[in-house]
């Protein structure tokens, strides 16, 4: 599995496509990067299935997040 990669998402807050990097070297992981058109914080919830050899990602708005 490669460790780095370029991922397009939308913006949970505007919609707008931003580019993010993710690194699976270090595992699954949990980060916030912010949207350069909004600059709304974004939750990146980074989930690294070595099994598999797949990454799944989940995106939400930091006030979406269920505890």
């Amino acid at each position: 599995m490669r460790n780095y990669s370029e991922q397009n998402v939308s913006c949970p807050h505007c919609g707008h496509m931003i580019q993010i990097s993710l690194d699976a070297s270090a595992g699954s992981q949990e980060f916030y990067d912010d949207c350069p058109a909004c600059c709304n914080p974004i939750h990146v919830n980074m989930q690294v299935d070595e099994l598999h050899k797949t990454i799944n990602l989940f995106i939400d708005a930091d006030d979406e997040q269920i505890f």
